[in-house]
Formats: structure tokens, sequence, C-alpha cells
């Protein structure tokens, strides 16, 4: 599968207009679409900014609702967003939840890496770190999504409440340090936000 994320910082104050009309006209619009393979909004009320990702079953439904979700997301984000960032990805590794509860938290970790070694990277998250991510409590998901020719990759967790979120810091701080090594990975960025909505749409539906 391939991944659309978008990364908006804005107001905080009208944070909220944004998230409403994502999770409603947003939702209806990507459900609509060829290929559309499921979302997740994640938010930062306090400093003001969100991250969506959107699944596509293949590089091709990626791109080839790229020009109307460019101009639903122009639309969505503009009361709200200063600034916006917008990435495609592989996701190379999926292990994702079929649904979460209120007050589900996600972590997101950015990493760089030589692109000669984006399979040590794969490896490491798919057979060293998610492991031992599943058995943490609370623990619901993750996902590796990798830019193999840019060098750029992102982990994804979500997790089942902020408490859980917490208990993980120090683990997961010892694994990450652990797999990136192995991979010869550099973090780049560190952040935890709120679950606002996901949406898992399997290839059957």
């Amino acid at each position: 599968m391939f991944v659309r994320t978008t990364y908006a910082t804005g107001d905080p104050a009208t944070l909220d207009q944004a998230v409403q009309a994502l999770t409603t006209e947003g939702r209806e619009r990507l459900e609509e679409e060829a290929g559309f393979r499921g979302a997740g909004l994640f938010v930062d009320r306090e400093l003001g900014k969100l991250m969506t990702g959107t699944w596509w079953a293949d590089e091709e439904a990626l791109r080839a609702g790229a020009e109307r979700m460019a101009e639903l997301r122009s639309r969505m984000l503009a009361p709200f967003a200063t600034t916006v960032a917008v990435d495609n990805w592989e996701a190379a590794v999926a292990s994702r939840p079929e649904s979460v509860g209120e007050g589900a938290c996600f972590r997101l970790v950015r990493m760089e890496f030589t692109p000669s070694d984006a399979d040590l990277l794969v490896d490491a998250f798919e057979n060293g770190a998610l492991p031992r991510l599943q058995a943490m409590q609370g623990f619901l998901g993750g996902s590796l999504l990798i830019d193999r020719a840019g060098g750029r990759g992102a982990v994804g967790a979500i997790y089942a409440d902020r408490d859980s979120l917490a208990a993980s810091r120090a683990p997961v701080a010892a694994l990450r340090g652990d797999a990136t090594s192995k991979a010869r990975a550099t973090v780049r960025s560190l952040e935890e936000f709120e679950v606002a909505m996901l949406v898992v749409r399997r290839p059957s539906s």
C-alpha cells in the first residue's frame, strides 16, 4: 500500500474547525475514491498542528486522486493552516488496528537513512521493533512508511489511551535506539498526538 501524509500547523483556536470538516465531508469524499484503504487524523490542540494519513491500495490509486485530494485538502484546511507539507510514502510495514476508542493517542517518529539501507530499516522494524511493540500494554498498531529514494522514514504507533502512551515512552526509547542503530538510521523528530479519526477499509469491503 501507499500513503499520503499532510502535516499542517496553524492557530490552535481554529483547529477544531478543520477537524470537523475533515471528519465529515472530508471522510465522505475519501470513501468515494477508488483504491482508498483508510485514513487517520491526529491532532495537537495545544500547539495547533494536525497530521493526516490517507492509505491507498497501490501507487496508481495514490496518484489518480492526487488533484482532487489537493483541492479538497486546500479547502478543508484553509480556516486553520498557515503551513502545509504533503508527502507520499510506501507503506513498508503495516499493522493497523481495526478501530480505536475515545482517548487513543499516536506517536510519530521521523527518520533519515542512506537509501541503500532501506531494507535494513524495514527488517529492523518488522522483525525487531514491531513484535516488541505488540507485546506492550495498550499498543494497538504501528506502521513504517518509507521514501526509498529520498532516504526518509516515518514510524507511527497508536496506543489505546494517554496512560499507555506515557508508560511506553521509556521502553520504546530503548527499542528505538536499538532499531535505528541496526538500520543505521537517524531520528529527526519525535511527536505525540491525539487520535481524532481512524478509518480502516479492508480490500474485500
